[in-house]
C-alpha cells in the first residue's frame, strides 16, 4: 500500500469516530469522514490531476474536528476567530502526525500543513482549491441546514463572506449546484445586492 492510501486509510479510521451523523440519500455516516470523502472527491472535480499534498489536505482538513468544539471558546466574533485560528493547528498537528507516522518527510508534512491551514489564500493555488472545495461542500451539504438556523440577513452575509473566498472556477461550480427555491433566492439576493 503506498504512503498515500496509508495516510487515507488512517484519517478515514480517525474521522470515523466523529460523534456527529449526516445522513445523505438514506445512508448515515460518521460526520467529519463523510465531509473529508467529499471535500476530497471536490479538490478531484475542481483539479482533477490534483498533487499529493492537496490530496492528502482534502482528507485530513477537519480531521478531529469534534475534539475541538466551539463551545469550548467564548461567544461572540473574537471566540469564534481564536476557535478558528486554534482549530487550523489543531488539525495541522493531527494530519502532521499521521503522515509521519506512514513516512512522508518533514517538508512534504509542513506542505501539507500549510494547505491545511489556508496559508497565503488567493496566492497559493493549492490553497485557493482546497478554499473552493471547502466552500462548495458548505454550499452542497450544509446550506439548506443553515438557512433555517439563520436569519436572512445573516445569511446573505454568510454567502458574501464565501463568495469572496472562492475563485471565478469556485463561482462557476456553486452555480451548477442544484438548491432549494429558499436556497436559490438567497444566493441572488447576495450576489445582486
Amino acid at each position: 500500500m503506498s504512503k498515500l492510501q496509508q495516510a487515507f486509510e488512517l484519517f478515514d479510521q480517525y474521522n470515523k469516530q466523529s460523534p456527529d451523523q449526516v445522513v445523505w440519500k438514506g445512508q448515515t455516516f460518521p460526520a467529519e469522514y463523510f465531509y473529508a470523502i467529499e471535500l476530497y472527491n471536490w479538490v478531484k472535480k475542481i483539479q482533477p490531476d490534483a498533487n499529493e499534498y492537496l490530496l492528502l489536505a482534502s482528507r485530513s482538513q477537519h480531521i478531529g474536528r469534534w475534539e475541538s468544539p466551539r463551545s469550548d471558546y467564548p461567544e461572540g466574533r473574537t471566540g469564534y476567530l481564536k476557535w478558528r485560528s486554534d482549530l487550523g493547528k489543531f488539525h495541522a498537528a493531527k494530519a502532521g502526525a499521521i503522515l509521519t507516522q506512514v513516512g512522508y518527510t518533514p517538508e512534504e508534512v509542513e506542505r501539507v500543513q500549510q494547505i491545511i491551514q489556508k496559508q497565503r489564500l488567493k496566492l497559493d493555488a493549492d490553497v485557493q482549491v482546497i478554499e473552493d472545495a471547502l466552500c462548495l461542500v458548505f454550499l452542497e451539504f450544509q446550506y439548506d441546514d443553515l438557512i433555517r438556523k439563520l436569519s436572512e440577513e445573516k445569511m446573505i452575509n454568510v454567502l458574501r463572506k464565501t463568495w469572496k473566498k472562492m475563485s471565478k472556477d469556485g463561482h462557476a461550480a456553486a452555480l451548477q449546484l442544484p438548491y432549494s427555491p429558499e436556497g436559490s433566492s438567497l444566493i441572488s439576493k447576495a450576489l445582486q445586492e
